[in-house]
């Protein structure tokens, strides 16, 4: 196993942080009857990206630019990174990002969103602190 370096350990921090804030606004803005799901989603699906991209950085994995979540697990495991069986199953989050959060989607189930992100992040959060 690669040691990360002490710039890759310190991006993956950035991506951890930024992952977490986005776990909390998920958490904030499910609870709101009247946001929409496209901006709850959003944040679901930045927290599950963002902790994944963690795992690749600490693993010394280069990735493309890109919030499809199936990509970016099928690099993690190409690449021998176990990634728990909740987060591959995320990928359903992945047309809540950006790009595709205009067209009509389905509802959002939220609680299963938050669910994934927070898993997510704790794993990310073992990751750094391993």
């Amino acid at each position: 196993m690669h040691a990360p370096t002490p710039e890759q350990r310190e991006y993956a921090q950035l991506l951890l942080t930024h992952a977490a804030s986005d776990l909390g606004a998920c958490r904030v803005l499910m609870a709101e009857e009247d946001m929409r799901d496209d901006v709850v989603g959003f944040h679901a699906q930045q927290a599950v990206e963002k902790a994944l991209k963690v795992a690749l950085v600490m693993a010394d994995i280069d990735f493309p630019r890109t919030h499809d979540l199936r990509e970016l697990v099928d690099i993690a495991v190409d690449n021998s990174v176990a990634v728990p069986e909740s987060i591959h199953e995320a990928r359903w989050l992945t047309p809540w990002a950006a790009q595709l959060r205009y067209e009509m989607l389905e509802p959002l189930d939220r609680n299963a969103a938050f669910s994934i992100a927070a898993d997510a992040v704790e794993w990310a959060t073992g990751l750094l602190s391993g």
